[in-house]
């Protein structure tokens, strides 16, 4: 028993600094990235090719004043913040991470908690995130920080039932909610590893994945609820040093995670040749943040009746075409 609490913690330990980490190298890369796209250089000073950029920003931000707005409702002002950046990091306790291992003659699974009902769990635990945002926007005292978190809680009732939907197909077909058993589905022995994909029986339930987690993080093109040239900066608008800091890790650990997912029930998790198990689940989650980078490089922001009209006149049909095509295969078979 006391084995077991060890390895867990271990475990925990490891993958909270790997969240982290990334977090921070996430902000560097996006950097880098939209300034390679737009004909900029990016960070370049703070180490070799600005690698202590992240650093050099979080130090920054520790010593920054914490202010809080006179009118600001105090105990929910302070909460926000935790309620956005807890869910976040929750989601990545049932995303496996590699191939089972013996370590030190103890079979070691890489996962936090294998639960059988994980898919389960990642949609409680994103569907609380969007509290923060709500609770960030209407205890500012602001009005723009209200109209981002009315505008958040908006969009995450129009695109969180598109996101359920389109995973419905794959828990279809994989017949389970465990995310292992759903890589393990995936795995194949021949020479076409990626032949057991869902991409390939889902290519739309895929698109449906990834257009509704892009606006379920309020990443361009469905920033609405920060739209800096609308609202100042949104729900966080009133928010400085520590706290705004916790938004923003929260939002690139909800990246990290909807990539991980994405990986996980789309292209076969951490499975792949010759290379360790981990570093194909890396690459995976790597391709799906570019993804995410270049989106933003590349496509305006959507004026906010586009975006409504699109998630309830495009999005939800689609996403409920896809599972009765999806059922009603599953059932011929």
């Amino acid at each position: 028993m006391f084995e077991i609490v060890v390895i867990t913690v271990i475990k925990v330990s490891v993958v909270m600094m790997a969240i982290l980490t990334g977090c921070a190298y996430s902000t560097w890369l996006e950097r880098k990235v939209l300034a390679r796209m737009q004909n900029r250089v990016g960070p370049t000073y703070a180490g070799p090719f600005g690698l202590l950029q992240p650093v050099a920003d979080g130090l920054k931000i520790i010593f920054k004043e914490d202010l809080v707005p006179k009118n600001a409702e105090k105990v929910m002002f302070a909460l926000a913040p935790i309620v956005t950046f807890v869910p976040a990091i929750l989601t990545f306790a049932v995303i496996p991470f590699g191939a089972d291992r013996i370590l030190f003659g103890h079979h070691v699974k890489m996962v936090i908690s294998d639960l059988n009902i994980g898919v389960l769990w990642i949609f409680a635990v994103t569907s609380l995130g969007i509290y923060g945002i709500i609770l960030a926007g209407w205890s500012s005292g602001s009005k723009y920080s209200l109209m981002g978190g009315l505008r958040a809680s908006a969009q995450m009732i129009s695109y969180e039932v598109s996101y359920g939907l389109s995973i419905i197909g794959v828990i279809i077909l994989a017949n389970t909610l465990s995310l292992t058993e759903i890589i393990s589905k995936q795995s194949s022995d021949s020479i076409w590893f990626f032949e057991n994909w869902y991409i390939w029986k889902q290519p739309l339930g895929f698109f449906l994945y990834l257009t509704c987690a892009i606006a379920e993080t309020n990443r361009a093109p469905f920033d609405m609820a920060e739209a800096e040239s609308e609202l100042v900066a949104g729900y966080h608008t009133e928010y400085s040093s520590m706290r705004f800091s916790m938004f923003f890790i929260a939002e690139y650990a909800n990246m990290l995670a909807v990539s991980s997912v994405g990986a996980v029930l789309f292209f076969g998790g951490w499975n792949g040749p010759v290379l360790p198990s981990i570093l194909w689940f890396l690459i995976k989650v790597f391709l799906f943040m570019f993804f995410y980078i270049w989106l933003r490089a590349t496509f305006p922001r959507f004026r906010y009746d586009q975006l409504m009209s699109f998630g309830w006149k495009v999005l939800f049909p689609l996403a409920l075409l896809n599972t009765m095509v999806t059922a009603g295969f599953k059932m011929i078979k």
